[in-house]
């Protein structure tokens, strides 16, 4: 299809073979070392993939991070990413990491409204501020969470901060990839999933993050969806699309200091 290459990642980054190895080895490594302060396989609705972990710091949360996950909708879970609350969780905040089910099982908007739900749960289940960031597909997602359809304006009060990282925010170029297979989008639907289209949406600190190294289709979408929203944001210097998300692993990070502040 006419834009698969734009939006091959794995293609133009050294040694992406591996990358789903590393995630996962670097995951089992941070929860074991957390212990018991790893909540693991927390439900959220019905259905197997329908879980979260929640990521607990020393004494109590300051706030939690709401983690969601990327990979075109269509492949990974939370356990991949596990790692990543490091930054937060050391920085005395929680972290909620969310799975959903994938297409072509579910369609992009299902999983949107399951992440809706995964957010009501966790914010159900935590007391003060909500930081809620994503990356890629999840960056899309967590634009998402501002969409007063979605998002009850009890959850969106405790929002401070809403961080997309490398987020797909027009999905009209979806169409054009020979993904939307599995997603079974027409134009209609792919407009109604876009966050550049979201004009009645919550008011929030949002900060978009982007690598500098990154495909120039996704440096687009990073953008569009700044310029649609007005909003913030970070180009990190020498980032592809699978290394700007090392950032939530350093306390020190400014990704991790705009999700905590």
């Amino acid at each position: 299809m006419e834009l698969d290459d734009a939006y091959a990642n794995a293609a133009y980054i050294k040694d992406s073979d591996g990358f789903a190895d590393r995630l996962a080895a670097a995951s089992a490594a941070f929860v074991a070392d957390l212990g018991g302060r790893a909540q693991m396989g927390l439900s959220y609705g019905d259905g197997e993939r329908l879980a979260y972990d929640l990521f607990l710091p020393e004494g109590t949360p300051k706030g939690t991070v709401f983690f969601i996950h990327g990979g075109y909708w269509l492949k990974f879970d939370r356990s991949y990413f596990s790692h990543l609350a490091a930054g937060a969780v050391a920085q005395g905040w929680a972290v909620a990491m969310p799975s959903y089910d994938l297409c072509p099982d579910v369609t992009i908007a299902e999983i949107t409204r399951q992440i809706a739900l995964a957010l009501d749960v966790v914010a159900a289940r935590t007391k003060g501020p909500i930081a809620v960031t994503g990356h890629s597909a999840g960056g899309h997602l967590s634009a998402r969470m501002l969409d007063k359809e979605l998002v009850s304006q009890a959850v969106a009060d405790r929002i401070t901060a809403v961080v997309p990282i490398s987020p797909l925010s027009d999905l009209r170029e979806m169409l054009k990839t020979s993904m939307n297979d599995d997603f079974g989008m027409d134009e209609a639907a792919a407009i109604a999933e876009s966050p550049i289209f979201m004009t009645d949406r919550y008011s929030a600190k949002v900060k978009i993050w982007v690598g500098s190294d990154e495909r120039p289709a996704f440096l687009d979408q990073a953008q569009w969806l700044a310029d649609a929203w007005e909003a913030g944001q970070f180009i990190a210097s020498g980032e592809n699309h699978f290394t700007v998300i090392d950032a939530m692993c350093d306390a020190n990070s400014e990704m991790v200091k705009v999700l905590t502040a």
